[in-house]
Parts: structure tokens; sequence; C-alpha cells
């Protein structure tokens, strides 16, 4: 059945936010946002302290992107108040694992034994700082963020050995003050 749906998003005092054709700018006390998003047949505009999104002939598939378009500004716009944190925990069991960050590239050392250190790339954008076993990430982009965790997983993943005996590795334990 075809209707037609609009939905708005408010934008918080203390927030700008400018858009260009399909390209939404998020600026607040944290940093910028930018983003391109593919709206197709959508109407997207920005009328006073709100951005709207719809259509006259709304369908399923019409209805999916525009909840996903609405998550990515709702997304924007918190990371731009308030930021996000990811935390990741540096498990060994018997070979001291050490995790050292030299510009955008963080080296891990003596992964269950290996003489050659591991590396994981830190996106730009993202702010990673290494506590003993603690691993923080900041980032007021919470797809940066998150995939900067999870290189950090990815580089320490055990393949070929069973999971339960070797449980050695870099695993997320909280997600934007979520605990995992």
């Amino acid at each position: 059945m075809k209707k037609d749906s609009l939905q708005k998003i408010h934008i918080p005092e203390g927030i700008e936010a400018h858009l260009e054709e399909n390209t939404l700018t998020v600026k607040g006390p944290k940093g910028e946002n930018k983003r391109t998003f593919e709206i197709g047949q959508l109407s997207f505009e920005k009328k006073d302290d709100s951005i709207i999104i719809g259509t006259k002939k709304l369908i399923k598939r019409e209805k999916k992107k525009i909840n996903t378009i609405v998550a990515h500004i709702e997304n924007m716009i918190k990371g731009v108040k308030e930021g996000f944190e990811y935390k990741l925990k540096v498990v060994f069991i018997h070979f001291p694992i050490s995790v050292d960050i030299k510009g955008k590239e963080a080296t891990i050392k003596n992964f269950l034994g290996e003489k050659t250190p591991r590396k994981v790339k830190i996106r730009e954008g993202a702010e990673v700082k290494v506590d003993r076993d603690l691993i923080t990430i900041n980032s007021i982009n919470k797809e940066l963020a998150g995939q900067t965790a999870a290189d950090f997983e990815i580089a320490t993943k055990i393949k070929g050995r069973d999971r339960r005996v070797f449980q050695d590795g870099i695993f997320i334990i909280n997600k934007n003050g979520k605990e995992i």
C-alpha cells in the first residue's frame, strides 16, 4: 500500500546542520561530521531547527531507507554532542601481550609468543589510548570508532586452534557506555 510519510529529526540547541543537496554537515561542541546520503526519490530538506525526510509514495523499500537515514543523522548529532567511546581489554594467559601506539599505527607485540608483531592501522578521526591492558577508542563518528575497535579484535583473531583453550586476544568490553 502506498501512502505519504515524512519523518522529522529535531536539531538540538548548540548544534548546527547544513544541507547541500544530499550532503549533510553537522557541527557541534566536539567537532564536525559530514556525510553524503543516497536518497533516490526521497525528499530531503532542512526547515528551521529540524531535518525532514519523506516521500509521497511510500513503499517498504523507501520506508527502510528513511529509517536508516534517520538513524545515521541521529548518530551524527549524538557524535558531535557527546562523542562515542569503545573500550577493549587485552587478555592473555601465558605470553604477555603489549600494545604500542606510534602515529596512526598500533603494534601488538608477543601475541601467542609470536616474534613478528601484528599491526593495526588506526583510522583517521579515531583517537586511541592504551593504559596497560585497557584500550580506549574515542571518535565523533560512530562508524569510525566501531571499525577501529573491530580492527583490533580481528588482528588478534586465532585461527586453527581451539578457542576454549587459547583465550588470548583483544576483545570489546564496552560500547559507548554499554557493557558487553
